[in-house]
């Protein structure tokens, strides 16, 4: 019996070249899913990541895997990755809406500041393709035969702390964020007589690029720390490993939460 919680599954990644998509990718490959990871480019923004795609390095730890360059804004393109995934593995198991943007990161301001691009850029990013992603793959696994579980499909939807609470000068991302959070739990309703569980995770304030842009720009590093009570800021990897319950056997009984994982950020 496979010790692989994930062994055999299909599964679809988005934003995966860096940050919290390139940790659950390679986590998936590690627990035996086959995955498609999909980005705008196979290279990462970090310094770090750059040496070696994640395709790649997952090619090389022995794990079956292809990137397919995505816009996830894009319905054409979204749809495309799901259709590759089916050409090549005969089926989807897993979408993780990961792909997200934070240009308030960059440049902070308070809502009568932001610009109208900022806006549409964001929701189209952080928003829309979720929308979309969820349309196809919920088409596909609708169309499939279920997983040997009984299931037909998991869905992850990468949202935030920022879309169940406030935070200053970054209006269009928190609206961003808590559009993904009740889309989740709009979609869990509809589709739990499928036998499809879709949850999403909110994650606090972890070390990524956007991070770096973040204590920069908006909120410096101490201060963060000491709003964390367990362990100061997370790291990509402990948002790996709950996308890995959420799209396992352990996740039977779950469907429409937003889970928290943000060192007791939000327990406050």
């Amino acid at each position: 019996m496979s010790t692989f919680r994930l062994q055999d599954k299909v599964a679809i990644v988005t934003g995966s070249s860096s940050g919290l998509g390139r940790a659950i990718a390679i986590r998936y490959a590690q627990e035996g899913a086959k995955v498609i990871c999909a980005d705008l480019t196979p290279t990462a923004r970090s310094v770090e990541e750059a040496s070696i795609t994640t395709h790649d390095f997952i090619l090389q730890a022995g794990g079956q895997t292809v990137f397919v360059q995505t816009d996830v804004g894009d319905a054409v393109g979204m749809e495309r990755v799901v259709s590759i995934a089916v050409k090549l593995y005969g089926r989807l198991d897993i979408l993780v809406n990961n792909a997200g943007i934070s240009i308030e990161a960059r440049t902070p301001a308070v809502l009568h500041l932001t610009d109208e691009a900022t806006w549409d850029t964001t929701m189209r990013v952080n928003a829309k393709s979720v929308f979309l992603g969820c349309k196809y793959a919920l088409t596909q696994m609708l169309a499939q035969e279920p997983h040997s579980s009984g299931d037909r499909g998991w869905i992850v939807n990468i949202s935030s702390i920022m879309g169940m609470i406030g935070g200053p000068e970054n209006p269009s991302y928190c609206a961003s964020k808590g559009a993904v959070s009740n889309l989740t739990r709009q979609m869990a309703l509809d589709y739990a007589p499928h036998n499809i569980h879709i949850n999403a995770i909110c994650p606090g304030y972890t070390q990524t690029a956007i991070f770096k842009e973040t204590t920069t720009n908006l909120t410096p590093w101490e201060d963060l720390k000491r709003r964390h009570p367990l362990k100061g800021p997370g790291s990509p990897e402990d948002i790996a490993r709950v996308a890995v319950v959420l799209a396992s056997d352990d996740a039977n009984w779950m469907t429409g939460v937003c889970l928290p994982v943000d060192g007791g950020y939000t327990a406050r």
